[in-house]
């Protein structure tokens, strides 16, 4: 039996918020939704590969879904005069069946957001380069952007070997256990010639205060 915990999951109600907010009173409705928030984060994923998509968060209405895609490459979502977006929006329309709304929010700061990081060291492992060199590099930018710990595990057939083994590198705290950390997490894979190399990083922004006090900070 295994003991792995999400890092997110393990957080959400303490500091962490919900991803997709949304209510469904039966079991077949919340089964159909959930699969269609699946289906909507793939097909954005699919139609935007080069735009540095960090996450898109869901938010549904009665025939309406709200979506926000957090992006460090906000013009290419956009696209010249809105129009790659607005084919998107029609793409997710005709998709759900429902009106839906996009929002794009930047990303000032990619190198410590965690999905971005994974999928910058994934394209430098299928370009060839040192899984090594392409982790302690990617370690080292986002400490200098404000990170106080960072973590990279790297899995599968390294360097061509002929057996598939994990190497761990990291830099500063990673304290996966305090329910306070501010820890993101994000996973990529990288497709070799050697096949598949799976890439997870950790990165650790400092502490957070509790959800419901962050909450009345924000509203006083």
């Amino acid at each position: 039996m295994g003991r792995k915990v999400h890092p997110y999951g393990f957080r959400v109600g303490v500091v962490k918020d919900w991803r997709t907010r949304w209510y469904a009173d039966k079991k077949k409705a919340y089964r159909e939704l959930l699969l269609e928030d699946v289906k909507i984060r793939r097909l954005i994923a699919r139609e935007m590969p080069n735009a540095a998509i960090a996450g898109v968060e869901i938010e549904r209405f009665p025939n309406q879904v709200s979506l926000t895609i957090a992006t460090a490459r906000p013009g290419i979502v956009i696209g010249r005069k809105g129009g790659i977006v607005n084919a998107l929006r029609q793409r997710l329309e005709e998709f759900t069946g429902k009106h839906v709304r996009l929002d794009v929010k930047e990303i000032s700061t990619p190198d410590l957001e965690s999905v971005l990081v994974a999928q910058s060291i994934a394209e430098q492992l299928e370009r060839r380069i040192s899984f090594r060199r392409a982790a302690r590099q990617s370690i080292q930018r986002a400490m200098r952007g404000g990170a106080k710990g960072v973590m990279v595990r790297v899995a599968g057939r390294l360097s061509g070997a002929e057996m598939g083994r994990t190497e761990t590198m990291r830099e500063g705290r990673i304290p996966r256990n305090t329910l306070r950390a501010d820890i993101d997490f994000g996973q990529a894979e990288a497709l070799t010639t050697f096949g598949l190399i799976g890439v997870k990083v950790w990165v650790f922004k400092g502490e957070l205060p509790p959800l419901t006090q962050a909450r009345e900070l924000a509203q006083a």
